[in-house]
Protein backbone atom coordinates (compact mmCIF):
# COMPACT_ATOMS: atom_id res chain seq x y z
CA UNK A 1 0.00 0.00 0.00
CA UNK A 2 1.25 3.56 -1.12
CA UNK A 3 1.40 5.88 1.42
CA UNK A 4 0.02 9.00 1.79
CA UNK A 5 1.15 11.88 3.59
CA UNK A 6 -1.72 13.12 5.80
CA UNK A 7 -3.18 16.93 4.35
CA UNK A 8 -2.92 19.45 6.86
CA UNK A 9 -6.50 20.54 8.68
CA UNK A 10 -5.76 24.34 7.91
CA UNK A 11 -5.00 23.56 4.39
CA UNK A 12 -8.53 21.78 3.43
CA UNK A 13 -10.16 24.90 5.41
CA UNK A 14 -8.83 27.27 3.02
CA UNK A 15 -9.12 25.25 0.07
CA UNK A 16 -13.06 24.91 1.00
CA UNK A 17 -12.76 29.13 2.00
CA UNK A 18 -11.60 29.51 -1.66
CA UNK A 19 -13.96 27.10 -2.98
CA UNK A 20 -17.30 29.16 -1.13
CA UNK A 21 -15.65 32.05 -2.22
CA UNK A 22 -15.18 31.49 -5.68
CA UNK A 23 -19.30 29.94 -5.85
CA UNK A 24 -19.91 33.39 -3.91
CA UNK A 25 -17.87 35.30 -6.49
CA UNK A 26 -19.97 33.51 -9.30
CA UNK A 27 -23.31 34.51 -7.89
CA UNK A 28 -22.80 37.81 -7.53
CA UNK A 29 -20.84 38.81 -10.16
CA UNK A 30 -22.35 42.26 -12.34
CA UNK A 31 -25.12 41.40 -14.17
CA UNK A 32 -25.16 42.33 -17.48
CA UNK A 33 -25.48 46.16 -17.49
CA UNK A 34 -28.26 47.78 -19.84
CA UNK A 35 -26.66 50.52 -22.72
CA UNK A 36 -28.67 54.00 -21.93
CA UNK A 37 -28.65 56.92 -23.72
CA UNK A 38 -29.22 60.32 -22.26
CA UNK A 39 -30.91 63.13 -25.08
CA UNK A 40 -30.32 66.62 -23.04
CA UNK A 41 -32.71 69.05 -24.18
CA UNK A 42 -31.39 71.56 -21.44
CA UNK A 43 -34.10 72.72 -18.64
CA UNK A 44 -33.63 73.29 -14.98
CA UNK A 45 -31.47 70.31 -14.49
CA UNK A 46 -28.60 71.64 -16.49
CA UNK A 47 -29.24 74.93 -14.91
CA UNK A 48 -27.23 76.96 -12.74
CA UNK A 49 -27.62 80.44 -10.25
CA UNK A 50 -25.65 82.71 -8.34
CA UNK A 51 -25.24 81.31 -5.22
CA UNK A 52 -26.20 77.85 -3.98
CA UNK A 53 -29.06 79.19 -2.00
CA UNK A 54 -30.30 80.32 -5.25
CA UNK A 55 -33.56 78.30 -6.37
CA UNK A 56 -35.26 80.78 -8.25
CA UNK A 57 -33.95 83.28 -10.50
CA UNK A 58 -31.37 81.10 -11.99
CA UNK A 59 -30.41 80.62 -15.51
CA UNK A 60 -31.89 77.37 -17.23
CA UNK A 61 -30.11 75.27 -19.98
CA UNK A 62 -26.48 76.14 -19.42
CA UNK A 63 -24.70 72.76 -18.32
CA UNK A 64 -23.69 70.26 -20.73
CA UNK A 65 -25.21 66.28 -21.30
CA UNK A 66 -21.29 65.23 -20.27
CA UNK A 67 -21.03 67.46 -17.21
CA UNK A 68 -24.61 65.99 -16.62
CA UNK A 69 -23.09 62.48 -16.55
CA UNK A 70 -19.83 63.21 -14.74
CA UNK A 71 -22.46 64.88 -12.06
CA UNK A 72 -23.45 61.24 -11.05
CA UNK A 73 -20.80 58.80 -11.51
CA UNK A 74 -22.93 56.55 -9.86
CA UNK A 75 -24.70 55.85 -13.40
CA UNK A 76 -22.20 53.27 -14.18
CA UNK A 77 -23.55 50.54 -11.53
CA UNK A 78 -26.70 50.39 -13.30
CA UNK A 79 -26.06 51.14 -16.82
CA UNK A 80 -23.66 51.75 -20.01
CA UNK A 81 -24.40 55.22 -20.47
CA UNK A 82 -23.92 57.87 -23.74
CA UNK A 83 -25.22 61.17 -23.69
CA UNK A 84 -25.94 63.39 -26.43
CA UNK A 85 -26.97 67.23 -26.67
CA UNK A 86 -29.81 67.61 -28.68
CA UNK A 87 -30.22 71.16 -28.21
CA UNK A 88 -30.37 73.29 -25.13
CA UNK A 89 -33.44 75.52 -24.19
CA UNK A 90 -35.52 76.17 -21.74
CA UNK A 91 -38.82 74.39 -22.17
CA UNK A 92 -40.70 77.23 -22.54
CA UNK A 93 -39.21 77.49 -25.88
CA UNK A 94 -40.21 74.41 -26.95
CA UNK A 95 -42.17 73.73 -30.37
CA UNK A 96 -42.97 71.38 -32.48
CA UNK A 97 -39.75 71.51 -35.09
CA UNK A 98 -38.00 70.36 -31.78
CA UNK A 99 -40.77 67.83 -31.15
CA UNK A 100 -39.94 66.14 -34.31
CA UNK A 101 -35.92 66.82 -34.23
CA UNK A 102 -36.25 64.56 -30.87
CA UNK A 103 -39.01 62.13 -31.95
CA UNK A 104 -37.21 61.21 -34.85
CA UNK A 105 -33.61 60.70 -33.10
CA UNK A 106 -35.39 59.07 -30.50
CA UNK A 107 -37.10 56.04 -32.70
CA UNK A 108 -33.41 55.98 -34.49
CA UNK A 109 -31.99 55.32 -31.46
CA UNK A 110 -34.26 52.94 -30.68
CA UNK A 111 -34.03 51.12 -33.58
CA UNK A 112 -30.70 50.23 -32.63
CA UNK A 113 -29.36 46.88 -31.14
CA UNK A 114 -26.75 48.28 -28.74
CA UNK A 115 -29.51 51.08 -27.30
CA UNK A 116 -31.86 49.67 -24.36
CA UNK A 117 -33.34 52.68 -22.82
CA UNK A 118 -33.72 56.58 -23.52
CA UNK A 119 -33.70 59.24 -20.81
CA UNK A 120 -34.68 62.27 -22.18
CA UNK A 121 -33.78 65.58 -19.61
CA UNK A 122 -35.94 68.63 -19.83
CA UNK A 123 -37.46 71.66 -18.42
CA UNK A 124 -40.26 70.42 -16.76
CA UNK A 125 -42.74 73.70 -17.83
CA UNK A 126 -43.37 71.79 -20.99
CA UNK A 127 -41.98 68.22 -20.09
CA UNK A 128 -45.68 66.68 -19.58
CA UNK A 129 -46.42 67.80 -23.24
CA UNK A 130 -43.31 66.79 -24.70
CA UNK A 131 -43.43 63.49 -23.11
CA UNK A 132 -47.41 62.64 -24.50
CA UNK A 133 -46.13 63.74 -28.13
CA UNK A 134 -43.29 61.02 -27.55
CA UNK A 135 -46.09 58.37 -26.27
CA UNK A 136 -47.57 59.01 -29.42
CA UNK A 137 -45.27 58.74 -32.26
CA UNK A 138 -42.16 56.25 -30.63
CA UNK A 139 -41.84 53.32 -32.33
CA UNK A 140 -40.52 50.88 -29.96
CA UNK A 141 -41.60 49.22 -26.31
CA UNK A 142 -38.29 50.33 -25.10
CA UNK A 143 -38.08 52.29 -22.35
CA UNK A 144 -38.33 56.34 -22.62
CA UNK A 145 -37.62 58.18 -19.64
CA UNK A 146 -38.39 62.10 -19.29
CA UNK A 147 -36.67 63.61 -16.58
CA UNK A 148 -36.02 66.96 -15.09
CA UNK A 149 -35.42 68.71 -11.51
CA UNK A 150 -37.13 71.55 -9.85
CA UNK A 151 -33.89 73.27 -8.80
CA UNK A 152 -30.68 74.03 -10.65
CA UNK A 153 -27.78 71.90 -10.53
CA UNK A 154 -25.67 74.42 -8.47
CA UNK A 155 -28.50 74.49 -5.53
CA UNK A 156 -27.28 73.05 -1.91
CA UNK A 157 -30.32 70.99 -2.20
CA UNK A 158 -30.05 70.23 -6.30
CA UNK A 159 -32.84 67.34 -7.23
CA UNK A 160 -31.86 66.60 -10.77
CA UNK A 161 -28.95 63.94 -9.62
CA UNK A 162 -30.68 61.44 -7.96
CA UNK A 163 -33.57 62.22 -10.37
CA UNK A 164 -31.09 61.39 -13.13
CA UNK A 165 -29.71 58.61 -11.35
CA UNK A 166 -33.52 57.10 -11.00
CA UNK A 167 -34.42 57.90 -14.74
CA UNK A 168 -31.79 55.87 -16.16
CA UNK A 169 -32.35 52.58 -13.54
CA UNK A 170 -35.76 52.96 -14.73
CA UNK A 171 -34.81 52.99 -18.30
CA UNK A 172 -32.54 50.13 -17.92
CA UNK A 173 -35.11 47.78 -16.21
CA UNK A 174 -36.85 45.27 -17.92
CA UNK A 175 -40.31 46.07 -15.40
CA UNK A 176 -40.45 49.55 -17.84
CA UNK A 177 -40.40 47.96 -20.91
CA UNK A 178 -43.69 47.76 -22.97
CA UNK A 179 -44.86 50.55 -20.15
CA UNK A 180 -45.18 53.67 -22.72
CA UNK A 181 -43.22 56.81 -22.25
CA UNK A 182 -42.56 57.36 -18.68
CA UNK A 183 -41.52 60.25 -16.09
CA UNK A 184 -39.27 59.66 -13.09
CA UNK A 185 -39.53 62.35 -10.57
CA UNK A 186 -39.49 62.42 -7.29
CA UNK A 187 -38.81 58.40 -7.05
CA UNK A 188 -42.43 58.27 -8.74
CA UNK A 189 -43.45 56.72 -11.74
CA UNK A 190 -45.77 58.46 -13.82
CA UNK A 191 -47.35 57.98 -17.46
CA UNK A 192 -46.80 60.11 -20.04
CA UNK A 193 -50.73 60.71 -20.91
CA UNK A 194 -52.02 61.36 -17.54
CA UNK A 195 -48.98 63.44 -15.52
CA UNK A 196 -49.04 67.02 -15.07
CA UNK A 197 -46.97 69.82 -13.47
CA UNK A 198 -49.40 70.85 -10.38
CA UNK A 199 -46.90 73.24 -8.42
CA UNK A 200 -44.61 76.25 -9.60
CA UNK A 201 -41.38 75.43 -7.23
CA UNK A 202 -41.88 72.24 -5.18
CA UNK A 203 -39.86 69.17 -5.94
CA UNK A 204 -42.92 67.39 -5.96
CA UNK A 205 -45.05 69.13 -8.55
CA UNK A 206 -45.47 66.21 -11.30
CA UNK A 207 -48.58 64.43 -10.41
CA UNK A 208 -51.00 62.43 -11.69
CA UNK A 209 -53.59 63.54 -9.19
CA UNK A 210 -57.26 61.67 -10.24
CA UNK A 211 -55.94 58.46 -12.15
CA UNK A 212 -52.87 57.28 -10.32
CA UNK A 213 -49.04 56.97 -10.60
CA UNK A 214 -47.59 54.13 -11.88
CA UNK A 215 -45.05 52.91 -8.99
CA UNK A 216 -42.03 53.93 -7.28
CA UNK A 217 -38.15 53.96 -7.46
CA UNK A 218 -37.05 52.56 -3.96
CA UNK A 219 -34.10 50.79 -3.08
CA UNK A 220 -32.75 51.37 -6.69
CA UNK A 221 -35.30 49.38 -8.03
CA UNK A 222 -38.37 50.05 -9.71
CA UNK A 223 -42.03 48.81 -8.21
CA UNK A 224 -45.10 49.53 -10.85
CA UNK A 225 -48.50 49.09 -9.79
CA UNK A 226 -50.50 50.18 -12.72
CA UNK A 227 -50.22 49.78 -16.16
CA UNK A 228 -51.24 52.66 -18.74
CA UNK A 229 -54.57 50.82 -20.35
CA UNK A 230 -54.77 53.83 -23.17
CA UNK A 231 -52.57 52.68 -26.72
CA UNK A 232 -49.32 54.19 -27.06
CA UNK A 233 -45.59 53.99 -28.46
CA UNK A 234 -45.27 51.01 -30.75
CA UNK A 235 -48.94 50.15 -31.12
CA UNK A 236 -49.97 53.86 -32.23
CA UNK A 237 -51.01 54.72 -35.98
CA UNK A 238 -48.94 57.98 -36.15
CA UNK A 239 -45.82 58.14 -38.38
CA UNK A 240 -43.52 61.18 -38.23
CA UNK A 241 -40.32 59.59 -40.02
CA UNK A 242 -41.39 61.99 -42.58
CA UNK A 243 -43.13 64.56 -41.83
CA UNK A 244 -41.28 68.12 -41.69
CA UNK A 245 -43.93 70.09 -39.97
CA UNK A 246 -47.06 69.66 -37.89
CA UNK A 247 -50.79 71.03 -38.25
CA UNK A 248 -50.92 74.52 -36.57
CA UNK A 249 -53.37 73.86 -33.18
CA UNK A 250 -54.33 76.56 -30.75
CA UNK A 251 -56.05 76.34 -27.50
CA UNK A 252 -58.24 79.15 -26.25
CA UNK A 253 -58.99 79.60 -22.84
CA UNK A 254 -62.56 79.71 -21.23
CA UNK A 255 -63.38 82.48 -18.34
CA UNK A 256 -65.97 84.41 -17.11
CA UNK A 257 -67.14 87.55 -19.95
CA UNK A 258 -64.70 85.47 -22.53
CA UNK A 259 -65.38 87.10 -25.98
CA UNK A 260 -64.27 85.73 -29.37
CA UNK A 261 -61.62 87.21 -30.62
CA UNK A 262 -58.73 85.61 -29.32
CA UNK A 263 -60.42 82.63 -31.22
CA UNK A 264 -61.06 84.67 -34.36
CA UNK A 265 -57.11 85.83 -34.82
CA UNK A 266 -56.41 81.73 -34.14
CA UNK A 267 -58.50 81.28 -37.15
CA UNK A 268 -57.49 84.37 -39.15
CA UNK A 269 -53.79 83.27 -38.74
CA UNK A 270 -54.02 79.75 -40.05
CA UNK A 271 -55.46 77.52 -37.67
CA UNK A 272 -56.22 74.15 -38.69
CA UNK A 273 -57.69 73.19 -35.49
CA UNK A 274 -58.80 74.75 -31.82
CA UNK A 275 -58.75 73.59 -28.33
CA UNK A 276 -61.55 75.32 -26.67
CA UNK A 277 -60.38 75.09 -22.68
CA UNK A 278 -63.90 75.20 -21.08
CA UNK A 279 -65.14 76.47 -17.97
CA UNK A 280 -66.65 73.18 -16.33
CA UNK A 281 -67.26 70.50 -18.85
CA UNK A 282 -66.09 72.09 -21.47
CA UNK A 283 -68.94 74.81 -21.73
CA UNK A 284 -69.30 77.20 -24.63
CA UNK A 285 -69.94 80.30 -23.52
CA UNK A 286 -73.06 82.40 -25.56
CA UNK A 287 -70.25 84.94 -26.88
CA UNK A 288 -67.74 82.49 -27.62
CA UNK A 289 -70.01 79.75 -29.29
CA UNK A 290 -71.06 81.16 -32.60
CA UNK A 291 -67.31 82.35 -33.30
CA UNK A 292 -67.02 78.14 -32.62
CA UNK A 293 -69.34 77.18 -35.21
CA UNK A 294 -68.24 79.54 -38.07
CA UNK A 295 -64.87 78.30 -37.68
CA UNK A 296 -65.96 74.73 -37.93
CA UNK A 297 -67.66 75.79 -40.98
CA UNK A 298 -64.75 76.74 -42.40
CA UNK A 299 -62.82 73.45 -41.93
CA UNK A 300 -60.98 74.34 -38.46
CA UNK A 301 -61.75 71.09 -36.18
CA UNK A 302 -62.75 72.35 -32.63
CA UNK A 303 -62.13 70.07 -29.32
CA UNK A 304 -63.83 70.60 -26.48
CA UNK A 305 -62.07 70.21 -23.52
CA UNK A 306 -61.78 72.02 -19.81
CA UNK A 307 -59.37 73.76 -17.67
CA UNK A 308 -60.53 72.05 -14.60
CA UNK A 309 -57.73 69.49 -15.04
CA UNK A 310 -59.42 66.42 -13.80
CA UNK A 311 -62.46 64.63 -15.00
CA UNK A 312 -63.87 63.56 -18.91
CA UNK A 313 -65.43 65.74 -21.16
CA UNK A 314 -68.41 64.28 -21.55
CA UNK A 315 -69.65 64.12 -25.81
CA UNK A 316 -72.95 66.06 -25.92
CA UNK A 317 -72.58 66.80 -22.15
CA UNK A 318 -72.51 70.92 -22.34
CA UNK A 319 -72.80 70.73 -25.63
CA UNK A 320 -74.59 69.00 -28.57
CA UNK A 321 -71.03 67.69 -30.56
CA UNK A 322 -73.28 65.49 -33.02
CA UNK A 323 -74.90 68.30 -34.35
CA UNK A 324 -71.84 71.08 -33.69
CA UNK A 325 -69.43 68.42 -35.42
CA UNK A 326 -67.21 69.17 -32.21
CA UNK A 327 -64.69 65.95 -30.80
CA UNK A 328 -64.71 65.80 -26.94
CA UNK A 329 -61.59 65.96 -25.21
CA UNK A 330 -62.08 63.05 -22.74
CA UNK A 331 -59.80 62.99 -20.19
CA UNK A 332 -56.99 65.06 -21.88
CA UNK A 333 -56.22 68.66 -20.55
CA UNK A 334 -56.09 71.34 -22.98
CA UNK A 335 -52.12 71.28 -24.08
CA UNK A 336 -52.31 67.55 -24.43
CA UNK A 337 -55.54 67.92 -26.19
CA UNK A 338 -53.68 69.85 -28.28
CA UNK A 339 -50.79 67.58 -29.07
CA UNK A 340 -53.12 64.54 -29.78
CA UNK A 341 -55.44 66.73 -32.77
CA UNK A 342 -52.55 67.82 -34.18
CA UNK A 343 -50.75 64.27 -35.18
CA UNK A 344 -55.40 63.37 -35.76
CA UNK A 345 -54.92 66.05 -38.30
CA UNK A 346 -51.21 64.35 -40.00
CA UNK A 347 -53.77 61.58 -40.74
CA UNK A 348 -57.56 62.84 -41.15
CA UNK A 349 -60.21 65.68 -41.17
CA UNK A 350 -62.82 63.61 -40.30
CA UNK A 351 -64.37 64.46 -36.77
CA UNK A 352 -65.97 61.38 -36.38
CA UNK A 353 -62.49 59.62 -37.13
CA UNK A 354 -60.68 62.00 -34.52
CA UNK A 355 -63.71 61.57 -32.49
CA UNK A 356 -62.39 57.77 -31.88
CA UNK A 357 -58.64 59.10 -32.04
CA UNK A 358 -59.07 60.76 -29.00
CA UNK A 359 -60.66 57.79 -27.14
CA UNK A 360 -58.15 55.34 -28.40
CA UNK A 361 -54.86 57.44 -27.02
Amino acid sequence: MLYRKPVPFFTVVFAFVALLAGNAHADTAAPHLANVTILATGGTIAGSGSTSTTTIGYTAATVGVNSLIQAVPELNKVAHVTGEQVFQIASENMNNEYWLTLGKRVNELLARPDVDGIVITHGTDTLEETAYFLDLVVKSHKPVVLVGAMRPSTALSADGPINLYNAVLLAASHEAVGQGVLVAMNDQIHAARDVSKTNTSTPDTFKTTELGMLGYIQGNHPYFYHRAMRKHTADTEFDISKLQSLPQVDIVYGYANMGPAALNAFVAGGAKGIIHAGVGDGSLANKVKPALVAARKQGVLIVRASRVGQGIVARNGEANDDELDFVAADTLNPQKARILLMLALTRTSDSKEIQRIFYTY
